[in-house]
């Protein structure tokens, strides 16, 4: 029996895990198939308090581990398979055991939706990015690609236009899905240019990325286009297929909160990407795993 579990080891389930275990709850985190998260799929990581010259992301995902570990937390490299959060202790279940906790805390995040194409995997984090905040200025005066037409595709446009020679916005429809205000600042940026109805198939380069091969989807005539980077800003999936039918989701599949880090069930707690489309950041998900350590130790001491 445990008082707290937590689901996920990104900056939101190892910050968790810390103060959790600060607080004397007997704590255990489970840390997936891919402990760490999103940011050990990264490079350096500027954007970070704490790192005068940043970090690269996999050594910060191992600082935290350990720090975690420090504060006399239970870390199991495993993954959750099953939760039960319809009875009280609440059970979570890996492949080949069940575990009982007062409280949980989920922390697994979100993935990029990717294109799904070739050079895609090869070049991430060498030319391939899905964070303009986290990696615009390391593309100084490069030529960049930003791929989507929605709200998220336009601010990271119009943020790597601070940094970039030219930002080429390539989208598979003739218009664009983003809010017409996000619309009119991107469209007044003489640096932002728009390929309509276009598509990327295939990205390539040697030691980083150095082109993209697009194709007009009405044409169907291919171009290659020299580019420095490319951006890929067409969405998020939550990872919160576990939870269905658990816990209340909102329409885009992400958790629903209420009271801060509350779940529509009592005792469950959720923290960082899996609720948070807004932010997406490391820092942010960090301090949404402290509130919501905080916030179950509240629980835990009123019950």
């Amino acid at each position: 029996m445990y008082d707290v579990i937590i689901i996920g080891s990104g900056p939101a389930g190892y910050t968790a895990g810390i103060y959790a275990s600060r607080a004397r709850r007997k704590t255990i985190l489970f840390s997936g198939l891919l402990p760490g998260g999103q940011l050990v799929g990264t490079t350096i990581v500027e954007n970070y308090p704490g790192f005068e010259k940043g970090i690269l992301g996999p050594e910060l995902m191992d600082v935290m581990r350990k720090q975690t570990e420090r504060s006399e937390a239970e870390i199991v490299d495993d993954r959750i398979v099953k939760v039960d959060f319809k009875t009280k202790p609440f059970k979570v279940f890996t492949k080949n055991k069940e575990y009982q906790g007062k409280a949980v805390i989920i922390a697994t995040g979100a993935d990029y939706r990717k294109l799904e194409i070739k050079g895609e995997k090869e070049y991430s984090g060498r030319g391939v990015s899905y964070c303009a905040v986290c990696d615009g200025p390391l593309f100084k005066n490069e030529i960049l690609a930003v791929v989507g037409g929605g709200d998220a595709a336009m601010e990271e446009s119009i943020f790597l236009s601070q940094y970039a020679k030219e930002v080429h916005v390539i989208h598979r429809r003739d218009k664009l899905k983003a809010s017409k205000i996000m619309q009119e600042k991107a469209f007044k940026i003489k640096k932002i240019k728009f390929h309509w109805n276009t598509e990327v198939k295939e990205i390539k380069g040697d030691a980083k990325v150095q082109e993209i091969i697009v194709i007009n989807n009405k044409t169907n005539k291919k171009e290659i286009m020299k580019v420095g980077g490319i951006f890929i800003a067409i969405g998020h999936i939550p990872n919160t297929e576990l939870f269905k039918g658990q816990i209340k989701l909102d329409k885009k599949g992400y958790i629903a909160l209420k009271n801060k880090t509350e779940t529509s069930v009592k005792g469950v707690f959720a923290a960082g990407d899996v609720h948070d489309y807004n932010y997406r950041q490391a820092v942010t998900a960090a301090g949404f795993g402290c509130m919501a350590a905080l916030d179950a130790d509240r629980y835990l001491g009123d019950e």
